[in-house]
């Protein structure tokens, strides 16, 4: 039997109490699902008419969207277009477009084209007209908060979208109890925010404000509720734990329409499957409850590139930043990457948490010292150890006094003045991608045994592309009780035996359908896309079991459900099956999307 046979039997086994319920007594599909085959498209018998467009619409107070990408006009070069070309790097300005998504496409695989009408919601009786609604019309349903789904999850032609971008409110709380825990759970320091919210409105009322730390993600625009529901990975998780592992409650409106609040006291299978199992699969999120945690005196940062003269000095470079990351880094106070190209460069761009400027220098100093007593290494970029009060990691107002160079606001007049992006994030607004790999490395591969196997394929793997380290993405080497709360999330197990998530990844200019000019170089970008599935398959010769991060993965990965959630997979089915039955909510490669086509219409199974 293949290894790919073998994990589907892995997975289906322990779902056959559930597979062999009555309500599988039809053929081997459950009943439920009897009646619905297809979802509707315009124009197709059962589309809705215009007056029960215009029901829903009163129901959801005058919020009914017609969409309509603002680049169809610019052939006739209207407005809209020109303001979509004059911002088509500003992520914020995408993130207000529902018709827009912050990545374009990736080649042979999606690209990004608008619902056909959109809920601009405020509230979840709002979330919940428009689930009701297409429960009943049998629509192809999609949810968007922040709209940086790598994977095209959070647009679809021919749908109705659920938009949660207005729904942004951050409240902070001093002692929180989840609903239903009284007596159970003491009250913890939390912050509540909305599904619409963005991190940059976390971290500026958490962090900047309430002087608190609450374990985000690290690309400001990203949206709360779409990285906590994915596991979720900021700068410094190494010591905080995923973001899902810091839910204590959220808000959630099933594909019954109703509006649940759970936790681990209520309806804790949902709960769980929340933290972790994918954006858009098990209904829509419209609330969350995170805790927050005391903020560290400093945050820091240290950057530079070496340049290796020959091949042989850049073998050696891996090998001794390998060790000195075992060494001296390998530790709750580190996080982010490191970078080895293919032009054997090695680039330094870590993070630090709880560490002053000269415990940071004196860690780095052995490494630094056997770099420039080498002749055939050279700084390309000389090193640099900076830190700064916690406080202002996320303040817009002292970055644009102290270090202008490392943000971008957002421009348009009247933006709130805490909207920034960090400057190295810019690349990804609006991109157009090739291919994206990644894989989680375990801690193994750090061994004395094992080091030397390890920087051979990360040096063969930079033949073919460059290879990113994560290490804030990868768990161990954490505290045990950020690994504790971490083990009790959907998330692939995997992430906890791992010191690092490697990412190998090419992009190219936004390319959204209408914009003007030759669009996509369809050709370098396959071409690209080849050399990375070398690169990666380089690197799997020292980790061939490694799983993949479901946010940041292969759109084309064929064991996705082993990849993405390893041994947590039947569980999530059978939460799916629970909670949403009729396959309301689909997502391509989510949980539950087996019986479905690729585009979510037509059932197959």
């Amino acid at each position: 039997m293949r290894r790919r046979d073998l994990l589907k039997a892995a997975i289906t086994l322990p779902l056959l109490p559930w597979l062999t319920t009555p309500a599988f007594a039809s053929g081997g599909k459950p009943q439920a699902l009897a009646g619905l085959r297809a979802r509707v498209r315009p124009g197709q018998p059962g589309w809705p008419s215009d007056a029960q467009w215009a029901q829903l619409n009163q129901s959801v107070h005058g919020r009914l969207q017609r969409l309509r990408s603002p680049f169809e006009g610019c052939a006739g070069n209207d407005d809209a277009c020109r303001e979509a070309l004059a911002q088509i790097k500003n992520p914020f300005f995408l993130g207000d477009e529902p018709a827009l998504t912050q990545t374009s496409g990736w080649v042979d695989a999606w690209t990004s084209r608008p619902s056909v009408y959109a809920v601009a919601a405020q509230d979840a009786s709002d979330v919940a007209a428009a689930v009701n609604f297409a429960r009943t019309h049998h629509l192809r349903l999609v949810v968007k908060g922040g709209g940086h789904s790598y994977q095209g999850t959070s647009d679809a032609p021919d749908s109705l979208l659920i938009w949660t971008r207005h729904m942004n409110a951050v409240t902070p709380h001093d002692a929180f109890v989840p609903q239903g825990c009284e007596g159970r759970q003491a009250p913890l320091p939390a912050v509540s925010v909305q599904s619409g919210a963005m991190w940059i409105d976390a971290y500026d009322a958490v962090t900047t404000h309430a002087g608190r730390y609450v374990q985000g993600g690290g690309c400001t625009t990203v949206g709360v509720a779409g990285l906590v529901q994915s596991g979720g990975f900021g700068s410094f998780s190494k010591n905080f734990g995923t973001a899902s592992s810091n839910l204590l409650e959220a808000e959630v409106v099933t594909a019954d329409g109703r509006v649940r609040v759970v936790n681990a006291c209520q309806d804790p299978e949902l709960f769980w499957a929340i933290k972790g199992g994918g954006g858009g699969s098990l209904g829509v999120v419209t609330r969350l409850t995170l805790r927050t945690h005391d903020l560290p005196d400093t945050f820091g940062a240290v950057f530079g590139a070496i340049q290796a003269e020959s091949d042989d000095a850049y073998r050696a470079l891996i090998a001794r930043a390998i060790g000195f990351y075992r060494e001296a880094l390998f530790n709750p106070h580190w996080g982010e990457q490191l970078v080895f190209r293919g032009d054997n460069v090695l680039r330094l761009s870590m993070v630090f948490q709880g560490l002053d400027q000269a415990t940071a220098e004196k860690i780095w100093a052995p490494f630094l010292a056997w770099v420039r007593a080498r002749k055939d290494c050279h700084f390309k970029e000389e090193p640099r150890v900076i830190t700064l009060p916690a406080r202002h990691f996320w303040d817009a107002e002292f970055f644009r006094q102290h270090a202008p160079q490392l943000v971008v606001s957002d421009s348009r007049p009247g933006a709130p003045r805490n909207h920034i992006l960090w400057a190295g994030d810019q690349g990804q607004v609006g991109q157009f991608l090739h291919g994206y790999r990644s894989a989680w490395l375990p801690q193994s591969l750090l061994g004395e045994t094992r080091q030397a196997a390890l920087a051979d394929a990360l040096f063969n793997a930079t033949r073919h592309w460059g290879v990113s380290l994560h290490f804030n993405k990868g768990l161990a080497g954490a505290p045990d009780e950020a690994l504790s709360r971490s083990r009790d999330t959907a998330t692939n197990p995997g992430v906890l035996d791992a010191f690092a998530l490697a990412i190998i990844a090419s992009e190219g200019d936004p390319a959204f359908p209408g914009m003007p000019g030759p669009g996509p170089d369809l050709a370098n970008a396959r071409a690209e896309a080849a050399r990375i599935d070398q690169s990666m398959d380089a690197l799997l010769k020292a980790a061939p079991s490694a799983g993949s991060y479901v946010s940041e993965s292969n759109f084309f990965e064929r064991d996705w459900q082993t990849a993405f959630w390893g041994s947590n997979y039947p569980r999530l089915a059978a939460a799916k099956h629970r909670y949403d039955p009729e396959g309301l909510f689909f997502v391509r490669h989510g949980v539950g999307s087996e019986g479905w086509s690729e585009d979510g219409f037509t059932r197959t199974s």
